[in-house]
């Protein structure tokens, strides 16, 4: 690659000069990660050639033969490695090696906290690939020409990490990619022959891809001495070069499965857990399934790239083939080889294509029986739902044939241990249950304390009934689509009739009666004074120590679903509590014997009060405050 024409010099987009940074401080822990990175796009590199080569087998120029080279230079101090894949044109590399086109770029710099071993751990999460490079090196060059291209149509791009970089147009007789790193002086000792081999079978044993490295061989006389002026240089393959997943299970290492993954998710760390499998009949597929151990930062970004590798009989297709599993599960990365898809398939084709279907349906039963099989392990398991429970409540409500096995794998703070965390589950909240409860209750709220403070698990407490707190913000959606579970329905505690079922004696409910009989006076009085602010009033047996609690209807928007509803812009028409009273309660005395003056404000100030109680807003604090005031001043 030589004869160099028209060369400028640009600007890095301002993430990446800020990423650089960190990579020229050395902010990796391990700084070997370059050369893992940089076989990776390589290969990606040749994958892509030999797709676009299925339409057009002239794009391989008569070099069909698929590799990553790699050299190095002690005396020079460069390393160099070259693929004869896809290649680059003159946009693609301003657009690849300039940007970072990648979602969530600003996100990660947001998180940078200025300690370098916490800062390592998110460059790594983040998946840099090519800016790796800077790692190890003071100046990088990449010199590249895409297939089908003319021969002056190469491009060289050369940088020292330093805030911009220089391009040139020049003559590339070779299709593909070739990266020229000049170390750093403290980093020599990737000009090893030794040592470059070791990292590619530590890192890269598992690629398809033949990576190929320099060996001299010298013949040796009839005594076995070298004969001198004999060397001969040849290609020697370094790695397995064999795909890892049409291996049989047996003959993989925990540590090579570890390695594709961070392969798969240019990920840093291990993943938590995976499944490999081979499935032959009448459909025939291979794949492997990965949770991982973090989350990536586009995970909320539902439009995101997501899904496994896609291969048909070990020709890649696509990255991010989506289609295969449903969008509760995106977080799962891997890789799915199949004989039963068309090799000219597009992405309208597969959306289309029943196999499609029927493959997604089994990969998402793989799915979740490995979270399942996860869940045995309660450290690990924990580990999954704190960084993924979020995205997996989202299945119930997506996938209703999966509804019972996804609601088995979620989890929830509750009041049986009265602590944030969320560690409980449905079947052991069952296995708890007192005897003659018949329903699984729970309570939703803006926040973990406003659930565990609810006034609506007074009862329950006196009980000792667990009620679930819930208080993400998907959980009022999550349960509008949990009916039940292991033939236990679901009911919110704030809502609706309260229903103990046989929890309570007959003697107990025939005192309530009483109760409410004795009460219809100052229930009748307390609604002429509420008017329109109230759809019913109530004596309730919901509560041992708060004077009063708004109940909704059983079917009625909780309070958290119609902030949400609301801040989207989205109108809802107004609900009216149903106000409970607290018979027992001293303030409920009061307001009994207060005089006409005072009931009125008395009983505005009990439903305003309950009303904040539950963490709705009221509509005029204002007059909330000023009759506070003034039956606090009587």
């Amino acid at each position: 690659m030589s004869n160099t024409t028209h060369e400028e010099t640009l600007g890095f987009q301002t993430e990446v000069k800020q990423l650089l940074n960190l990579m020229i401080n050395s902010l990796y822990s391990n700084r070997e990660i370059f050369l893992r990175e940089l076989i990776s796009n390589a290969a990606d590199a040749c994958d892509k050639l030999r797709y676009a080569a299925l339409d057009n087998d002239g794009l391989y120029e008569g070099d069909s033969e698929l590799r990553v080279e790699i050299e190095h230079d002690a005396d020079a101090g460069t390393v160099t490695l070259r693929d004869n894949g896809i290649g680059m044109n003159r946009d693609d590399v301003i657009a690849n090696l300039g940007t970072i086109a990648r979602s969530g770029t600003a996100e990660f710099l947001q998180q940078l906290s200025g300690e370098q071993q916490k800062d390592a751990k998110l460059i790594g999460q983040f998946g840099v690939g090519f800016y790796s490079s800077f790692i190890v090196a003071d100046e990088v060059t990449v010199r590249t020409r895409k297939a089908g291209d003319d021969v002056a149509a190469g491009v060289e791009w050369r940088s020292k990490g330093e805030g911009e970089f220089t391009i040139a147009d020049i003559e590339s007789p070779q299709h593909g990619t070739e990266i020229v790193l000049k170390l750093k002086d403290d980093a020599q000792e990737f000009a090893d022959d030794f040592r470059l081999q070791n990292l590619v079978r530590k890192y890269s044993d598992h690629i398809e891809v033949p990576v190929r490295m320099l060996k001299t061989e010298t013949a040796k006389d009839d005594d076995g001495n070298p004969i001198e002026g004999s060397e001969v240089t040849t290609w020697e393959t370094v790695n397995e070069a064999t795909a890892l997943w049409v291996r049989p299970k047996s003959d993989i290492s925990d540590d090579e499965y570890k390695a594709f993954y961070k392969h798969v998710a240019h990920d840093f760390s291990d993943p938590l857990t995976w499944s490999h499998n081979k499935v032959e009949g009448k459909l025939e597929y291979t794949s492997l399934l990965y949770v991982p151990g973090r989350a990536p930062f586009d995970m909320f970004e539902r439009d995101g790239a997501r899904g496994v590798k896609l291969y048909v009989q070990r020709v890649f297709i696509m990255d991010d083939a989506e289609q295969f599993l449903p969008l509760y599960l995106r977080f799962i990365k891997g890789v799915l080889d199949t004989r039963d898809l068309s090799l000219n398939v597009s992405r309208e084709l597969l959306q289309q294509d029943p196999k499609v279907d029927k493959i997604k349906s089994a990969l998402t039963k793989r799915g979740l029986d490995m979270l399942k099989k996860l869940a045995k392990d309660t450290e690990q398991y924990q580990t999954f739902w704190n960084t993924f429970g979020s995205v997996l409540k989202e299945g119930p409500g997506e996938d209703a044939a999966n509804r019972e096995k996804i609601a088995g794998l979620l989890r929830f703070a509750s009041t049986h241990t009265d602590t944030a965390a969320q560690e409980q589950g449905l079947a052991d909240y069952v296995e708890r249950m007192k005897e003659g409860q018949q329903k699984i209750y729970y309570v939703v709220a803006d926040s973990f304390n406003a659930a565990k403070h609810s006034p609506h698990l007074e009862i329950f407490r006196k009980k000792g009934i667990e009620v679930l707190l819930l208080s993400d913000r998907i959980d009022e959606w999550l349960m509008s689509h949990l009916t039940e579970f292991e033939g236990k329905s679901f009911a919110d505690v704030a809502k609706g009739e309260l229903d103990l079922g046989d929890v309570e004696d007959e003697a107990e409910k025939k005192e309530q009666e009483e109760t409410a009989k004795a009460k219809e006076s100052l229930v009748k009085r307390v609604k002429e004074a509420l008017g329109d602010g109230v759809q019913d009033v109530k004596v309730t047996h919901r509560l041992t120590d708060s004077p009063a609690c708004v109940v909704l209807p059983e079917h009625e928007m909780g309070y958290q679903m119609r902030r949400i509803m609301e801040a989207a812009g989205q109108p809802l028409p107004e609900v009216k509590p149903i106000l409970e009273l607290n018979p027992s309660h001293s303030l409920v005395a009061r307001l009994e014997s207060a005089d006409d003056g005072l009931f009125g404000d008395l009983a505005h100030i009990l439903l305003d009060q309950a009303i904040i109680a539950e963490g709705g807003h009221l509509d005029d604090p204002a007059a909330y405050v000023k009759r506070l005031n003034g039956v606090l001043a009587a």
